[in-house]
Parts: structure tokens; sequence; C-alpha cells
């Protein structure tokens, strides 16, 4: 049984705070855009927001995300939860729609596809603390949460070490945690992680415990040899794995550390296909994501915009009737925003 073809001209995987600015910049630019987003994802783990100017700290991550994807329907976007199996090239560059998105049930065509599916952090084996209240990933949004209190970053590597040394801009009280693994950090790490006041702890970890004035929270560890640690909370170093799946299928550039290359605008190797947000190198951070997301919709609305057309593409002129070249779905969300 074939499945109707859904035709877009700017299709969207992915719905964390880059996919969804890059949607609702090419929904408010004229382009019929659909956002496809499996659910979850790093920001939709967040119980509190930080450092998003005019967002306060009691909205989580999940608040967030579905405010804006309110948003972006509000300005015409179709918003799908689905999961995007495969995308493939069927046509060239000056082809119309050349890509292909598969999901479990549609099967949507796009002119321009821009991949913001984000990476999964690595983390140790349990026992664990919760993510949020215990164990943090971000350490440019969560740092501020720890001044004077006792904190650990766990790890073999010299991210893990570098973390702890950089935690002692915030608190005197920062372990080190291997969890039972030798290090791998190189010498010269070593040498300068003893010079700092760090506690290396070698023990693997075997449970944890909560606050007993406040049970939402961590309160610290239990060790292999029995002893017991007190943390508010700490951070994993254990890397990234990132779901650049669909862009190695399109053939799209990779770099070493599995990001997807892409130039200041989020162009990937590949004509027509863009990534941003943690998919890409750089700071991972909700704001940034959200400036990577609105710079690739200004480009491919650049790409995609009708007017105004090359003169060897005009004979006596536009017509009158061709315009606006905005959509007529787009037009009528546009005639009835903000009549509620």
């Amino acid at each position: 049984m074939s499945r109707e073809l859904r035709e877009y001209e700017v299709a969207v995987v992915g719905g964390g705070p880059a996919g969804l600015t890059t949607a609702l910049y090419a929904t408010r630019l004229g382009h019929d855009t659909v956002l496809i987003d499996r659910g979850g994802g790093r920001a939709a783990m967040m119980l509190d927001t930080h450092n998003v100017i005019g967002i306060t700290e009691d909205v989580s991550g999940n608040d967030l995300l579905g405010r804006a994807r309110e948003q972006v329907e509000g300005y015409g976007a179709d918003v799908r939860q689905e999961f995007v199996e495969r995308v493939e090239r069927v046509g060239g560059p000056e082809d119309d729609a050349p890509f292909r998105l598969e999901t479990g049930d549609e099967e949507y065509a796009a002119d321009r596809v821009v991949l913001a599916t984000g990476f999964t952090d690595a983390r140790p084996d349990p026992p664990l603390p919760r993510t949020g209240r215990g164990l943090h990933y971000c350490l440019h949004c969560d740092a501020y949460m720890f001044v004077d209190e006792p904190v650990f970053s766990m790890g073999h590597g010299d991210s893990a070490a570098y973390v702890a040394m950089i935690m002692l801009n915030f608190t005197d009280e920062v372990d080190l945690l291997l969890d039972g693994d030798d290090p791998s950090w190189s010498d010269e790490t070593d040498e300068l992680l003893r010079a700092h006041p760090v506690d290396i702890v070698e023990e693997a970890v075997t449970g944890t415990f909560q606050d007993e004035d406040d049970p939402d929270w961590l309160g610290g560890l239990e060790f292999a040899d029995g002893t017991t640690r007190g943390y508010r909370g700490g951070f994993p170093m254990y890397g990234s794995d990132y779901n650049n799946g669909l862009a190695a299928d399109l053939g799209a550039e990779t770099n070493d550390d599995g990001t997807v290359a892409v130039d200041d605008h989020g162009r990937t190797s590949v004509d027509g296909l863009y990534a941003v947000g943690d998919l890409t190198p750089g700071h991972n951070q909700v704001p940034v994501a959200m400036g990577q997301g609105a710079k690739a919709g200004i480009a491919v609305h650049k790409g995609l915009r009708t007017f105004p057309k090359p003169l060897d593409e005009l004979d006596d002129g536009v017509d009158a009737a061709d315009v606006p070249a905005i959509s007529p779905d787009l037009r009528a969300a546009a005639r009835t925003h903000g009549d509620d």
C-alpha cells in the first residue's frame, strides 16, 4: 500500500531548540515547513531552564519545547511526532523537492532538509542519581548551581580532570571520581590536576542517597569500600554519541568526533542539506542552538525565495497575479495570527 507523499519546501528533523528555531524562521519567512520530531532529547530532560534570556528557571525543558511547538504551529508550520527512518536524495539541486524522508507511517518531499538530531550523552552504568537532580551534563549551564556546594566530576579522561579543576571556580569541595577505572588522562593533565585541590576517588560507585532536608536532591554517593561522600551533584564525562546517521547516509562530511561539518549558516557538504544544534561543532547551549537555527532559517530562505527574480528569467516582468509568493495556507495563517 503506497503512502501519500506530503510535499514541503522545508523539512526539519529534530524538535529541540535548534530545530524549532529553524522551523520558526522558515515558516515566518514564507516557506511551507514541516518539523518532524520523535520526542525526548537533551532539552526535554532539563528540569530547569538556565541561561535563556526572558525564560525563568521555573520553566522546565518540556515546558519550553511545548510552548515553542505551539508557537511554530501558530505561524502555519506542521509539527509531526514521528521518527525519520530514512532520508534520500532523488533529484539534483535544480529539481523540485529533491529530498525524500520516510517515517514509519508517512513519506515527505522537501526542497531543503535541516537536521537537528543532536547527540546522546554517554553515561556510566547505574547506580546514578537522576538527571537534573544530581546528574548534570552542561557545565556552563549548571556550574552556578554548585557555588559553595560539594560536587563531583566522574570519568577517567582529560575532560573529567578539566571539569573538576574548572569547578574550583565555584566551590572548594570538588572530587574526581574514577568509578573503578584507571586514569587515561595525559601525563601533563595528571601533573596539572595534582597541583589543584581536587580529591581523586578510585573506588567504584555502588549507590546513592538523597538529601535529608530536600529529598528531591542528591545527598551523596556510596562506594565499594563502604564509605560515603556527600554531594549536591556532579558531571559525568564519558563523551557523546552523535545522531549523524541520516547525514552520513546522504554523504555529508563529518568531523573526527562525529559532528557534522557545516559552515557559519549550517550548510553541509551536500547541497540543500543543513545541520544545526548539538549535531554540529561548538558549545552545546540552548541560546547557541537557537542562534544556529535562526542563521540556518535565513540561509534556507535566501536560497528558496521567489523574488527578486533574476533578469534572465524575466520576459515581460513579474505578473501581478504571481505575487505574493507565500502559499495560500501560510497567507491564511498570517491573516489570523494573534486573533485568539
